[in-house]
């Protein structure tokens, strides 16, 4: 069962015997919390940003541990943060055969199935088209209305005021999903055949209007790049719970 607790603020709140057993938390703030005697047997945490902070377990900071080990897990994706030509180029046919091979593998009738809240492996790859369609469309080549209908928004996109009547409200068959998706991903290889040191480099405002907040045009790739890998380790992850 999911609850929306609102606009509710625990910051600086001290829980002490407090049973949070079998809750779900999700989009919330959890930095600088400090847990101290806790059961944490089967505790799952995902944190898309982790790589950008620190995530202490007893006295260590285990990032760079969750890091190393999922790169062991996903081949090729320790070249995601690429910053030549030449090593984004890379970047982006390791991302897209580990997806190829998940495509593939995947029996027809676990395309739909998802766990729980998440998304099915046809919405993640209806996301992954939406990211290309920002990052790349929107964000690199500054086209007004970037977005494919098929392209599945984020959870909240709505109440920020985006315009939601872009995209369609059925279930498109998988053949359109793939097709669309191919199309994209052809996208990204053109323009990473082309690109140079200096398109790298060149600013760029941010794709979904967020004022003061500027990217380069390799900041731009890397987004794409990270969105791939997380999507696949998400996808991989449920798959293998449905099975």
């Amino acid at each position: 069962m999911t609850t929306d607790s609102g606009s509710q603020d625990f910051e600086g709140t001290a829980f002490f015997k407090a049973s949070f057993k079998g809750a779900t938390m999700r989009s919330c703030d959890l930095s600088g919390v400090t847990m101290r005697s806790v059961d944490v047997d089967g505790l799952d945490i995902d944190g898309p940003d982790l790589l950008f902070g620190k995530l202490f377990v007893n006295g260590v900071d285990v990032v760079p541990l969750v890091v190393a080990e999922l790169n062991r897990h996903f081949p090729g994706r320790e070249l995601q943060d690429a910053k030549t030509p030449e090593g984004l180029r890379e970047a982006w046919v390791a991302a897209q055969a580990a997806w190829a091979t998940t495509v593939t593998d995947t029996a027809l009738e676990m395309i739909d199935a998802h766990v729980d809240d998440e998304w099915s492996l046809a919405q993640t790859l209806r996301h992954l088209v939406l990211v290309t369609d920002a990052w790349l469309r929107g964000g690199i080549m500054s086209i007004e209305q970037p977005f494919h209908e098929i392209g599945q928004i984020f959870s909240g996109a709505s109440d920020m005021g985006f315009d939601m009547s872009v995209f369609r409200t059925d279930e498109p068959p998988f053949e359109d999903i793939l097709e669309v998706r191919a199309e994209r991903q052809q996208m990204v290889t053109e323009f990473l055949a082309q690109a140079t040191p200096e398109l790298l480099a060149e600013e760029r405002d941010n794709p979904w209007g967020v004022e003061g907040w500027h990217l380069t045009v390799g900041d731009c790739v890397l987004v794409i790049l990270e969105e791939e890998w997380a999507h696949l380790r998400y996808i991989r992850r449920d798959l293998a719970l449905l099975a």
